[in-house]
């Protein structure tokens, strides 16, 4: 018996192999296409996930940055302008220097109180004889006394024949202001206060015929006019920045201790004068006084 090969030549052979490793890379590269796609779609569900909270984090790390720029502010309001900070005084600064000009923000602000009427504006008062340093808002007794800018408290005290209970605010923008005849504080030292945060109850304390809110506002512990910031009778600050220019020529300043005098306890006109470099003769001129004029302690003269 005899078989017969059936042999499958070679050329068949070769078409059959490419034919079959087609089809074996076919399947092959479209599963890497599928892992590919699905690779690529999870990895932009990440990124469309990541991304909300790339955005927060974004967010997170600028809030936290502003409030470490804010918290640096309120440690050491006007630090640049102010040459030390302290809790021994309410506003007298030695060896310091008024700048030229400077802009203070008012932007941020609160009124200290929502009282409108104003009983006393400031300035140099001849028939008493003495500065006003402030603006005295009508106020009643209890009412809330709030901080006109974000700050830090400076000074707490009570004075008996002058400011009664009193606080004292320095703020980032370069003020300090000062809140007098108060019934009772409502901070201590060193506390951040921020605009519109209750400091104290509006009263009677101190030097004063009447309940009243007695309003300061200083730089370098130089009064100036409450009213260049602030308006009252409207609720409202003057506009969004007051630039300050330190005056080129010698101008008759109530804060100045050059231009005004104290009197202190043994003073005598020509005590006075000789200390001062002027006259008895000129005193009496400026302050409309004589040389039998009896001097209070306490009383103001104007020098020049």
């Amino acid at each position: 018996m005899s078989y017969a090969i059936n042999v499958v030549p070679l050329h068949l052979q070769i078409r059959y192999m490419t034919k079959i490793m087609k089809s074996y890379l076919l399947r092959f590269f479209s599963f890497i296409l599928l892992v590919g796609a699905s690779a690529l779609t999870m990895a932009q569900d990440l990124l469309a996930e990541q991304a909300p909270m790339d955005r927060q984090m974004a967010r997170i790390d600028s809030v936290v940055l502003n409030r470490l720029i804010m918290a640096e502010q309120y440690e050491y309001p006007a630090d640049d302008l102010y040459p030390e900070w302290s809790n021994d005084y309410a506003h007298k600064y030695t060896n310091v220097t008024l700048p030229d000009s400077l802009v203070i923000d008012l932007t941020g602000f609160c009124m200290p109180t929502e009282n409108t009427k104003v009983n006393d504006i400031f300035g140099y008062r001849p028939r008493r004889r003495r500065v006003h340093y402030g603006l005295d808002i009508k106020v009643e007794r209890g009412d809330t006394i709030r901080a006109a800018f974000d700050g830090k408290v400076r000074y707490c005290s009570y004075q008996r024949r002058g400011y009664g209970h009193y606080v004292v605010i320095r703020h980032p923008n370069g003020l300090e202001t000062l809140y007098a005849h108060l019934t009772s504080k409502l901070v201590a030292e060193n506390e951040v206060v921020r605009a519109g945060d209750p400091i104290g109850l509006g009263g009677n304390t101190g030097r004063s015929t009447g309940p009243h809110l007695h309003f300061e506002t200083r730089l370098l512990g130089k009064a100036l006019d409450p009213a260049l910031f602030f308006d009252f009778p409207n609720q409202d600050v003057t506009g969004d920045s007051y630039l300050y220019t330190k005056p080129k020529k010698k101008v008759y300043d109530p804060s100045d201790p050059d231009t005004y005098y104290k009197v202190r306890s043994g003073d005598s006109l020509s005590r006075i004068a000789a200390r001062k470099g002027t006259s008895v003769k000129q005193l009496c001129k400026l302050n409309g006084i004589t040389t039998q004029t009896t001097l209070r302690v306490g009383q103001v003269l104007r020098l020049y």
